[in-house]
């Protein structure tokens, strides 16, 4: 059914756009579904293949070139080059592990299923990159950015972002691979690298200082350099979306990089749900009899194989079952990036390999969500067939201190960063014999340091449970916010020892509720306990008992010890 009789005009088009995706996006957030796939779907149902309403392609492809430029503008401001010596070894080996290995497994695929060279090229790159909007949002919905896995995560996906540039500027141009056309684009990269220097050194620092001053100026500033690169690149015939990526990497080291990116990314927004939309818009047939093959190969090596690849590489690189794990089933999806590449040579390829690639990302990305969400779940199904890995883990195995006399540990205290450290330096104040285990290696190095009881480990590991002698302790105090952790740890406790007290962490008022229901102790609830605090507080300040000045050179001092821990363990 197509409704081709209605206007095609820019302000119809994008108009009825925006207000179809909103109410498929309305319907996907009700399901706590990611929003990406609501825009492919979206284009799917605007367009020719079903009712027809936007038929002007060209408008709609035009407008999505906007959104890939920001995109990519956006990604190279996050990319601060001065934080990428921060980046362990194990992250760069298991990056260029992974995308080499997914690449040849998911080209050999295409290859042996019937795909030219070319496209066996092109679906290799496209399965081998993963989501970094994705996972960011979902780890930051879970409060697990600063988790080991979390940051494992992110850096894996920060070295993809980069690698991704270069099959980007190289594919739109060629079908073949020739020395001299690749010489001929690599002199014009050469050239724009050039200028960008040549800009950075006499032009960005002064006119951004002077900017800065207004914040509108600082928009209209920071979009002009995006579209100036962009601009630049098209001239010299290489992809804009290289030149606004070079653009943001060039304000990346500016001090108001982030006021620039909170100020940039509505703009993105807008225009990367028109680029998401039109890509759906632009699947010509959908026979699902043709690609049913492809698709599944395409759904294995993203959702097992690959996973498989990160699991065994962090594995090998010493990380653990644990980490290596969550990590791996985290990153078993494909990239917004890997859209981009697919939509920059749509004309290059089979009509087929396009609509596999785009219904591998709607389902990949959406059973992204559940995997993430219930990873804990997952992991703990897996766990007991997963030890055999441990035996690389050695690195952390001797990530212990312990004093060796007799004295029985009074407290035991899962998780020592921030609240963790403040308990920790409170328990040693009162002269209490204190057990750490802490998941972070850094944490468990600073506190060797410091000559603190501790050992590295995971709450949920059975085994190392089993080690630690709760029937001599008095009191289990547990500052991971994770619920499910904690009522592993509840259980085990108070059935070794059922005149333990056990103070445990959580979230959400509701987590609070079931682990009170569970037997917890004590459940600390950060926002609560705050608010607690602050009253008494304010009373006594108030009354007069209490003297602001000692509350607050005590409260300093915490902050300048916790700041020196921070800085050490940098």
């Amino acid at each position: 059914m197509s409704l081709s009789f209605l206007p095609q005009n820019i302000f119809f088009s994008i108009g009825l756009l925006l207000i179809i995706t909103t109410a498929v996006g309305f319907m996907f957030r009700l399901l706590k579904q990611p929003l990406i796939p609501a825009y492919i779907i979206t284009g799917l149902v605007i367009g020719p293949l079903s009712l027809g309403l936007i038929t002007d392609m060209e408008l709609i492809r035009s407008t999505s070139e906007i959104g890939i430029a920001l995109l990519l503008f956006i990604v190279g401001l996050e990319i601060n080059l001065n934080k990428l010596k921060t980046f362990g070894s194990v992250i760069i080996i298991a990056s260029i592990i992974q995308m080499i290995l997914t690449f040849l497994v998911a080209y050999a695929a295409a290859t042996l299923i019937g795909f030219g060279s070319f496209e066996a090229i092109v679906s290799g790159l496209v399965l081998t990159f993963s989501s970094t909007v994705i996972i960011v949002k979902l780890l930051s919905d879970k409060e697990h950015i600063d988790t080991l896995h979390g940051r494992i995560m992110i850096g894996i996906l920060l070295m993809q972002d980069l690698a991704v540039i270069i099959p980007l500027t190289f594919l739109q141009k060629f079908t073949s691979v020739s020395i001299l056309p690749i010489l001929i684009i690599s002199l014009k990269l050469i050239i724009l690298l050039l200028l960008g220097l040549v800009f950075n050194k006499f032009l960005i620092k002064k006119m951004f200082g002077f900017a800065a001053r207004s914040q509108e100026l600082l928009f209209l500033a920071s979009t002009a350099i995006c579209f100036l690169f962009a601009i630049m690149a098209y001239l010299l015939d290489v992809p804009i979306a290289i030149g606004a990526f070079m653009g943001g990497v060039l304000l990346a080291n500016l001090p108001y990089h982030f006021d620039i990116v909170g100020k940039i990314r509505p703009l993105k927004d807008f225009f990367s749900t028109v680029f998401f939309v039109s890509l759906g818009m632009q699947i010509a047939s959908l026979n699902l009899k043709n690609i049913f093959l492809p698709l599944t190969i395409f759904l294995v090596i993203v959702l097992i194989i690959k996973p498989l690849i990160l699991f065994f590489s962090l594995g090998f690189l010493g990380q653990g079952k644990r980490t290596s794990f969550l990590a791996a089933i985290g990153l078993a999806q494909i990239s917004e990036f890997s859209l981009i590449l697919i939509a920059v040579v749509n004309h290059q390829i089979e009509s087929s390999l396009f609509s596999t690639a785009i219904l591998t990302a709607i389902i990949t990305i959406t059973l992204s969500s559940y995997l993430i969400n219930y990873d804990e779940k997952i992991y703990r199904f897996f766990s007991p067939k997963l030890d055999f890995i441990e035996k690389f883990s050695k690195k952390y195995a001797v990530l212990s201190y312990q004093i060796r006399d007799h004295q029985e540990k009074q407290a035991i205290l899962f998780g020592c960063h921030r609240m963790g450290m403040i308990i920790l330096n409170t328990l040693s104040k009162m002269k209490k014999h204190v057990l750490v285990i802490d998941y972070n290696p850094e944490v468990i190095t600073h506190l060797i340091k410091e000559k603190v009881n501790c050992f590295y480990g995971d709450v949920t590991n059975m085994e190392l449970l089993k080690k630690i002698n709760f029937k001599e302790a008095k009191i289990v105090i547990s500052t991971i916010p994770n619920s499910e952790d904690n009522q592993i740890l509840l259980e085990y406790a108070k059935k070794v020892n059922p005149q333990l007290i056990v103070f445990l962490t959580a979230n959400h008022l509701h987590q609070a509720l079931e682990l009170y229901d569970e037997g917890a102790d004590y459940v600390i609830l950060p926002p609560v306990v705050t608010g607690e605090r602050i009253s008494n507080f304010l009373e006594g300040m108030l009354k007069g008992k209490t003297d602001i000045k000692l509350v607050k050179k005590e409260h300093l001092k915490q902050l300048l010890k916790m700041n020196e821990y921070l800085i050490n363990k940098k």
